[in-house]
């Protein structure tokens, strides 16, 4: 009976075990296959067997170097805006005030967005001819003469994390406004009331509360933000010379314009490869499955 009873909740789960093999595990498999194939698009009747060789191009690749520091830039910056305007963002929703919801509907709506029409939007503002920016930064005396934001190897991936650090802020802020309106009154007047000041309170009593809110929101932000390549393709297609390109938008370059699927496969093995290491690395540092997390 207590077999029957463990069993019974695959039994019920079966439909979305198969949907999961169906539409994860087959194009994963896929994909680590063609990682050892010399697979290309214009070539579908010489597929052979490759074994490490694309792994071995993609370490000799010179531009990987430079991808990689770019993804590590991107990464960090975007998700350290997206933290701190987010919270900054919660907190001034905290407290209710006359027209919040409003408010909140208004500050929340670039989460709706899609990565192509968020991608679309900066890069008119950034555009060098006829963008808003430039004229702003002109009519201030910033700038002397307009800059070419997307064109340039100086601006063009910063351009790109300001697009996607935008769009990523809202999630944070609701995240964070969520966990912060269950934070107990109680230990807040308990903190009050044994002298602790704003900071104090703020940092011994809301923090530790929030604390798993935020390390799920971080880590999450982390991997959407290694996976985007959307708002890259539409905004700088990595360009200049693959300056604002990271792993995910040339691993999509790789793929879809050279027509290269085994190289790109192996790029998406060896990313696929970093991220669960990120993931149980992140766990484990901050000590998520404990307790006291």
């Amino acid at each position: 009976m207590n077999k029957k009873k463990k069993l019974e909740p695959h039994i019920f789960m079966t439909p979305s075990y198969l949907i999961l093999l169906v539409f994860l595990g087959y194009p994963l498999l896929n994909c680590i296959r063609l990682a050892f194939s010399n697979y290309k698009i214009t070539q579908l009747n010489n597929v052979t067997f490759a074994g490490f060789d694309n792994f071995l191009k993609i370490f000799q690749d010179k531009e990987i170097a430079m991808i990689s520091l770019n993804t590590f830039k991107f990464v960090i910056f975007t998700l350290a805006l997206q933290l701190v305007l987010g919270f900054i963002l919660a907190m001034a929703l905290k407290r209710p005030f006359r027209g919040r919801g409003i408010y909140q509907g208004i500050v929340f709506l670039p989460w709706a967005f899609s990565g192509f029409i968020v991608g679309l939007t900066f890069q008119w503002l950034f555009n060098a001819e006829y963008g808003p920016i430039n004229d702003i930064l002109l009519k201030f005396g910033l700038i002397s003469e307009k800059i070419s934001f997307l064109g340039s190897p100086k601006y063009a991936l910063w351009t790109v994390i300001i697009a996607l650090a935008w769009q990523g802020i809202p999630f944070f802020g609701i995240m964070i406004l969520a966990a912060l309106q269950s934070v107990d009154a109680g230990l807040v007047e308990a903190a009050v009331i044994d002298g602790a000041n704003a900071f104090q309170r703020f940092w011994h009593v809301t923090i530790p509360c929030i604390k798993p809110t935020l390390i799920v929101t971080i880590m999450l932000r982390t991997i959407w933000i290694f996976n985007n390549a959307d708002i890259i393709y539409i905004m700088t297609n990595g360009g200049p010379a693959n300056t604002s390109h990271t792993l995910a938008s040339y691993m999509f370059t790789k793929a879809y314009s050279t027509l290269d699927f085994g190289y790109a496969s192996a790029l998406g093995v060896l990313f696929m490869v970093g991220m669960i290491i990120y993931v149980c690395a992140f766990v484990k540092v901050t000590k998520y499955n404990q307790e006291d997390a």
